[in-house]
């Protein structure tokens, strides 16, 4: 409400809620273990932050920077991410004029983290073919069942390898701020860039994304324009370049900034520690009461916040049917809100903890109406 009172633009000119979201950008860069010099802007989500990422990485090539005007045509840039990468990947890719199958699609393990041999052979066939090797995204906690590519692996080989190294961390980043879970993501502090979610872990509101990129100048390399209505000065309303329509698409950008800032000096880095741990704490829970429970099976291992798992009983025809209409069930009751999604070609109930008042009761109590459920659909007990 204060914000929409002021109604401020963000996207330029030197007044003091554009202080508020520099400010912001300082301290996620410092929450990261980025460099102060390091640029940011404040987006809708992390699918915009990827998209600007993934663009300024283009743009930082030899002679990238003529893209802009040339396009992309004539150059065969690739790019890597493994396949449990978030689909926003593939579409910055196609809207950045790249194309999606200019993303190859890296294997996982069992674990569901990028198979680093796997890469190496496609980075080596791809140049031996003639491409142009430019980026390696990894992931901080995959959309589907939230693990951890191994990303000091990925920064010695993005650096071997003169790879741009672009995170997607959209809710994983912030483990970086519980102590117990941080060392899971040792290498992120060194990705040429990131993109999270404040409207996660973090707890703000939606919309609330971030991209930062270590850098100084690249983003405003990728971004910046020199148009006669925004005229840089030395003083007044237009000094104090470069401006936030410097680092991004958008011109037009509302007060994002100071629902960030509430919210981070509300919780603080500690409190919002304490928010992952609590999280990840119930997912262990939850995984465990999985296992325990006949006619329950987990399906991935719960790194962090994300429990994979289904109804998998004997005597039925189709239980990816019976556990899609479970969760719709679930939904409709009131009780619990999961949803879904497939490994190893088999439905899954997917649930990620990531309210900061989520508790031990709710996993029982989701489970208990899972069973319910479950057990009024079949007429029968699961065991």
């Amino acid at each position: 409400m204060l914000a929409a009172g002021l109604n401020a633009n963000l996207g330029g000119r030197n007044h003091a809620p554009v202080e508020v979201e520099r400010m912001v950008i300082r301290w996620a860069a410092e929450m990261f273990g980025f460099p102060d010099t390091t640029s940011g802007v404040l987006v809708t989500g992390s699918s915009m932050a990827n998209f600007i990422a993934i663009l300024t990485a283009s743009r930082a090539v030899p002679d990238g920077t003529d893209l802009r005007e040339q396009g992309v045509a004539g150059r065969k840039l690739v790019g890597y991410a493994a396949q449990t990468a978030h689909g926003c990947v593939a579409r910055a890719f196609d809207m950045a004029g790249l194309g999606m199958k200019a993303l190859r699609r890296v294997p996982v393990d069992a674990a569901f983290r990028m198979d680093m041999q796997a890469l190496r052979r496609m980075v080596a066939q791809d140049r031996a073919d003639g491409y142009e090797p430019f980026l390696v995204v990894g992931t901080a906690g995959t959309v589907d069942t939230g693990s951890v590519d191994p990303l000091d692996d990925l920064a010695d080989y993005a650096k071997a390898e003169k790879l741009w190294f672009h995170v997607d961390g959209a809710f994983g980043a912030l483990a970086q701020l519980a102590p117990d879970y941080a060392p899971l993501l040792k290498g992120l502090e060194r990705a040429d860039s990131l993109a999270f979610d404040f409207h996660k872990w973090a707890q703000v509101p939606y919309d609330a994304g971030c991209v930062l990129v270590r850098e100084q100048g690249r983003q405003a390399a990728t971004f910046a324009q020199s148009l006669a209505y925004l005229s840089r000065e030395d003083r007044g309303l237009a000094a104090d370049a470069p401006w936030f329509c410097d680092l991004g698409p958008d011109l037009s950008r509302g007060f994002r900034a100071l629902k960030v800032w509430f919210t981070l000096a509300g919780f603080g880095t500690q409190g919002l520690g304490n928010v992952v741990a609590q999280s990840c704490t119930v997912a262990q829970y939850l995984a465990s009461r999985v296992a325990d429970t006949p006619g329950l099976t987990l399906l991935a291992p719960v790194t962090l916040n994300i429990v994979c798992f289904r109804v998998d009983v004997p005597d039925v025809d189709d239980l990816d049917t019976l556990n899609a209409e479970l969760v719709k069930d679930l939904q409709e009751s009131g009780i619990a809100a999961p949803s879904t999604t497939r490994l190893y070609g088999k439905l899954a109930i997917r649930a990620a903890i990531v309210n900061h008042r989520t508790t031990k009761k709710d996993a029982d109590i989701m489970l208990a109406g899972l069973v319910d459920l479950a057990q009024a659909r079949l007429g029968r007990p699961l065991a």
